[in-house]
């Protein structure tokens, strides 16, 4: 038996679905329902949140950065370890680039890829019965993609519900549950998203109010009744990256916690072994690892206690005498001379590469990437060719005089040019790998 699946979907940001996927994936599980939350897209921080509320490890899903083979094998890995699959979208449900139909980064093409119906997730605050244009346009837009049902949220008053909702009814389409605007539930935020699930004090509790909100006001039942079986095709998933090492060590606490659960999880499929260690805890990287990676996160906030922790230090210096280090984004940061933190105060980083990074210089640099390597390093031999994002307030003050690592173009294949660094064994950038291009998988 797999899994059912659907996918919670709004037309736009900001308009519940966070909230609502936790809410439903925790009254589920509570409910002993195995529950698999998938995020649509590039987000490490939705994914943890996810985990929290279905014990179940996290998993993205990219239609633009991951080969169509590799979305089918993790869906259907998915399905195979749960009784119900909740995708969640990001941004609104049709947005992603412009660019090769069924690979825009849409949740829409994951709706047409894998045949999952769509939730809809609709604020009504401000509007009644217009509610339901919006709903008409969404459920015509595409002919591949199935509005199934509506939840209504922010909804003033018992008037309002019933405004919106017989005028929405009326198209065919179900109204699964009404949120009302009063006593909702809200997770702090900060750049780059919501504040990480491990530094939430009051997690368990907020899922637990986010549970026993679905249960009073969305029709758990008739929702799972809309859930259809999941049977991607598809064989063992490919690796969207080779592990960089059969030992690898990866720096793993709240200011490196940007790691994607595919990659990781491919790495030990294929035979790699994962040596956490914590920066912040002032440990190195296991001396008998043989390669060490520093994924994305927030060390920008946490400047002073990296630059003070000289066992972390000192040990990743010592490594990359004899081992490669890699680092991403927030890694690469720290690879660098020294980070400037919100105050303007500098910290001395690693120094084994030549740039410097300011927090308080911001400036957002946000989209999907295409890159090709120019040197062999850890995410792969020169000439790999590959797919993911960036997500970054931090600015380059220092270039420093290392070699670049990739040659970087946007989403549509639009020349960015040089980008990262490498000297030696080490290597990094400000790209976050999602996977290797399709040609790399054949």
């Amino acid at each position: 038996m797999t899994a059912r699946g659907l996918i919670i979907a709004a037309p736009r940001s900001a308009s519940g679905k966070t909230t609502v996927t936790l809410g439903l994936a925790s009254a589920f599980a509570a409910r002993g329902v195995g529950v698999r939350a998938v995020k649509s897209g590039p987000d490490y921080i939705d994914p943890a949140f996810h985990a929290a509320a279905t014990g179940r490890p996290g998993l993205n899903l990219d239609s633009f950065a991951m080969p169509p083979v590799l979305i089918d094998a993790l869906a259907a890995e998915a399905a195979e370890s749960a009784d119900l699959v909740i995708v969640e979208a990001s941004m609104g449900l049709f947005d992603g680039i412009v660019g090769e139909p069924g690979r825009t980064g849409a949740a829409a093409d994951l709706a047409a890829r894998l045949g999952l119906p769509v939730v809809l997730v609709l604020d009504i605050s401000g509007q009644s019965q217009s509610a339901a244009a919006v709903v008409r346009g969404f459920a015509t837009h595409d002919p591949d993609v199935r509005i199934a049902g509506v939840i209504l949220n922010k909804v003033a008053s018992e008037r309002h519900r019933a405004q919106a909702g017989e005028a929405i009814a009326a198209l065919g389409i179900q109204i699964l549950g009404s949120l009302p605007r009063e006593g909702a539930v809200s997770l702090p935020e900060r750049h780059l998203g919501l504040v990480q699930a491990a530094e939430h004090p009051e997690l368990a509790g907020q899922l637990a109010a986010l549970a026993e909100r679905a249960e009073r006001h969305i029709d758990l039942d008739a929702l799972a009744g809309i859930a259809v079986p999941m049977m991607p095709a598809g064989g063992p998933a490919p690796l969207a990256l080779p592990p960089p090492g059969q030992r690898i060590a990866l720096a793993s606490d709240v200011a490196f916690s940007f790691a994607y659960e595919h990659l990781v999880a491919g790495w030990r499929r294929a035979g790699a072994e994962i040596l956490p260690f914590s920066p912040l805890a002032d440990e190195a990287p296991a001396a008998d690892a043989d390669a060490c990676w520093l994924p994305g996160g927030y060390p920008e906030l946490h400047a002073g206690t990296l630059a003070s922790a000289a066992h972390f230090l000192d040990g990743v210096r010592d490594f990359a005498r004899t081992r490669p280090v890699h680092g991403e984004c927030g890694g690469f940061m720290v690879l660098g001379e020294a980070i400037e933190d919100a105050e303007g105060v500098p910290h001395r980083m690693l120094g084994l590469l030549g740039h410097a990074t300011s927090f308080a210089r911001r400036k957002l640099n946000l989209g999907y990437r295409r890159a090709a390597t120019l040197a062999a390093s850890p995410i792969g031999p020169a000439g790999t060719r590959l797919r993911g994002h960036e997500f970054h307030y931090a600015s380059v003050t220092q270039q420093g005089d290392d070699a670049p690592l990739v040659e970087l173009s946007d989403g549509q294949g639009k020349g960015i040019g040089p980008a990262g660094s490498r000297r030696e064994r080490v290597s990094g950038t400000f790209f976050h790998v999602i996977a290797v291009e399709q040609a790399e998988l054949e």
